[in-house]
């Protein structure tokens, strides 16, 4: 989709209108996954690091699911082993261990994980677990080698505020990060594994969201408090959002890892509309009597119709395709032309069923043959009646049946045929809990996998439950950051702009500029613009030039701002040291300096008003203005404007304004 078709689709729609989703019964929840900024990983002593260099060596695994406590398999268990997908791991000496490949038991659990995991929950309000225990959570979609991920639930029933009134956090859990996907096709995924294991928090809250924009506010919202803690990872690929929508009449269906919060928007909305049209086509298909009982659909076996390579050529389907099936669909004349989603009808549900557990991710991978009605999937290819009327005739196919092609290897094609017939049943009956990707316009998705349900959850019997005391919660207590919207107050009453104190709430620098405001006697005010607005100035400057200077530590940082406060160093000269400071350009022992004195500053002025005095200018203003810039440059910022001017305003008259 291009961006001005994307742009189209979301302009004009208010995101807000509580009365549109009201009668929709739009429900919305998050999950959001943040990694912790710890050194280690969670079950293991390896670092924690990404790496884009060639893999040391690469291993080869196929996944199988295993009962639950129950007795019991998963869905999703079970729908990830129909893809028959070999997965290959890359591996990393210096960042993976005999941990990640699950030929070690795990090692105890990471207590600084656990210690930011807890001061998180306790700025969320949750009630704390009186034990850790850890659980294992199936994955059998190759992620995690193991075949399952270790997680653990730190913090119960929390809340924010949110206007005026309260969203409900569900849980805050504590787990390890799975791998980075590098590649899938067919039925070989690829996986890198350097970020595999490292701890982060999954917050969980109730669906309290009534709009696609009061979601996209509470994902802000949560950010901001998890970057205020000062415990975790910042940059792309360190948070992650799972948004789970429903109206009035569906389940709940999750939207997997949505990258910016921005997109929460049309995604959801998007997703509410498609639920409603997955409602409106169960409408239809009961009108017609057809219902998960009464349905009627049967497979059929056509590829002696398909072996001229020019018609498959021209109806898309490939020459290595050993089978070609045909689903049909009685009484579905023109249904699958439904539309769901912007320039998408039900055929696309099919397709996305197909691509995923079928592995036939060639597309198209199916072809709709509807006695030429409009809505072949995607409008790519229009079949002619001859060739439709002689597949209808040798399979016994009525004018008013819909039949679905799909082709490919013969194993793979009774999977992809097996799957339209399950999808076409749920969509008489139930819109499936399913778990959808956001495609590239960001607007709309695609299937993914089923939704899991409770029978992936057992017990971890290689890690013993974990007490957190008492005088653990103390501790941490002792060092919490405050809330982002009560540092915002605070620094608002120090006289710290709005702007400035919405950025500096969430900085890295908060704690530190929390530590040293009321020790020093700099403005408030002008050491907030240093941590946050000058100091990514001079690092985004260091960048473009190539300076590769480390950024100064936070004692030495402490040490020079200090000294500013003790030598009033003034604004300009505290912004031309602090740069030369963050180039790494200052030597150790240097000290902003001290403004200039009432001799130093009168001496400096009648030296520049002397290697100046041919500079004319048409008015007093300008020509004052030109020598105040002069003086500031020569005094690298030690003279305030306020005296210059006072100074200087005592000299101008003696110059002659340019005709």
């Amino acid at each position: 989709m291009s961006n001005a078709w994307r742009k189209k689709l979301i302009e004009g729609i208010d995101f807000d209108d509580v009365e549109f989703y009201g009668n929709l019964g739009f429900k919305c929840g998050l999950e959001i996954h943040q990694q912790l900024d710890t050194k280690k990983k969670l079950f293991c002593r390896c670092p924690v690091g990404y790496r884009n260099d060639e893999p040391d060596a690469i291993i080869l695994r196929h996944m199988r699911p295993t009962l639950s406590e129950m007795g019991t398999y998963d869905g999703t268990a079970l729908m990830e082993f129909k893809t028959k997908k070999q997965i290959i791991y890359q591996l990393y000496r210096g960042n993976v261990c005999t941990y990640e490949m699950d030929d070690t038991p795990p090692f105890p659990i990471n207590q600084e994980a656990l210690d930011y995991a807890i001061e998180i929950a306790l700025m969320l309000g949750c009630q704390l677990v009186d034990e850790v225990h850890i659980t294992r959570k199936q994955y059998l979609d190759g992620s995690i080698p193991t075949g399952f991920q270790r997680t653990a639930i730190i913090g119960l029933n929390g809340w924010i505020p949110y206007r005026d009134r309260k969203i409900r956090i569900q849980q805050l859990a504590l787990e390890e990060d799975a791998c980075r996907e590098v590649q899938d096709k067919g039925h070989t995924i690829i996986f890198r594994t350097d970020r595999l294991s490292t701890p982060l928090v999954e917050i969980v809250t109730k669906p309290d969201m009534h709009t696609p924009h009061e979601a996209a506010e509470v994902d802000e919202l949560l950010g901001r408090l998890l970057r205020a803690s000062g415990r975790v990872r910042r940059g792309i690929g360190s948070a992650r959002q799972d948004v789970n929508v429903s109206i009035t009449g569906s389940d709940r269906i999750e939207i997997k890892g949505v990258p910016r919060t921005p997109d929460i928007r049309p995604l959801t909305h998007y997703e509410a509309l498609r639920q409603k049209a997955l409602l409106e086509l169960r409408d239809k298909l009961h009108a017609r009597g057809i219902t998960e009982q009464t349905l009627k659909a049967t497979c059929h076996d056509v590829t002696k119709l398909f072996y001229d390579p020019q018609e498959r050529k021209r109806y898309g389907i490939p020459d290595d395709a050993d089978r070609v099936n045909a689903v049909n669909l009685v009484g579905w004349q023109g249904l699958l032309k439904h539309k769901t989603q912007p320039g998408l009808t039900f055929a696309a549900e099919l397709a996305g069923r197909v691509r995923v557990i079928a592995c036939l991710d060639r597309m198209p991978n199916i072809l709709v043959l509807d006695n030429q009605t409009e809505g072949k999937l995607h409008g790519e290819t229009d079949v002619p009646v001859e060739l439709e009327e002689h597949v209808r005739k040798a399979i016994g196919a009525d004018k008013n049946d819909t039949l679905v092609l799909v082709w490919g290897s013969v194993e793979d094609v009774k999977t992809g045929a097996e799957e339209i017939i399950i999808r076409v049943k749920e969509a008489a009956e139930i819109i499936p809990q399913e778990t959808r990707q956001h495609m590239v316009d960001k607007c709309r998705t695609d299937f993914e996998r089923i939704l899991p349900g409770p029978d992936r959850m057992y017990p971890d019997t290689d890690s013993p439950p974990e007490a957190i005391s008492k005088e653990r919660v103390v501790r941490i207590q002792g060092t919490m950051a405050p809330k982002p919207w009560d540092r915002e107050k605070e620094y608002a009453g120090m006289g710290i702009p709005a702007h400035l104190a919405r950025q500096l709430a969430i900085h890295p620098n908060a704690r530190f500029f929390d530590r040293l405001v009321g020790g020093i006697s700099i403005n408030p005010r002008i050491l907030a613009e240093a941590l946050v607005e000058w100091h990514r100035a001079i690092a985004r400057e260091k960048l473009a030039a190539e300076i590769t200077a480390d950024m100064p530590d936070e004692q030495r940082l402490e040490r020079f701002f200090i000294s500013a406060g003790k030598n009033r160093t003034p604004r300009r000269a505290l912004y031309c040291t602090f740069r030369l400071l963050l180039h790494g350009l200052y030597t150790k022992d240097a000290e902003p300096p001290a403004p200039l004195s009432t001799d130093e500053l009168k001496s400096l002025c009648e030296k520049v008003i002397a290697e100046r005095k041919d500079v004319r200018y048409k008015t007093r203003k300008l020509t004052l203005d030109f020598l105040l810039g002069e003086v500031i440059d020569q005094s690298a910022g030690r003279a305030e404007p306020e005296q210059i001017i006072s100074f200087l305003e005592n000299r101008i008259p003696s110059f002659q304004p340019a005709v």
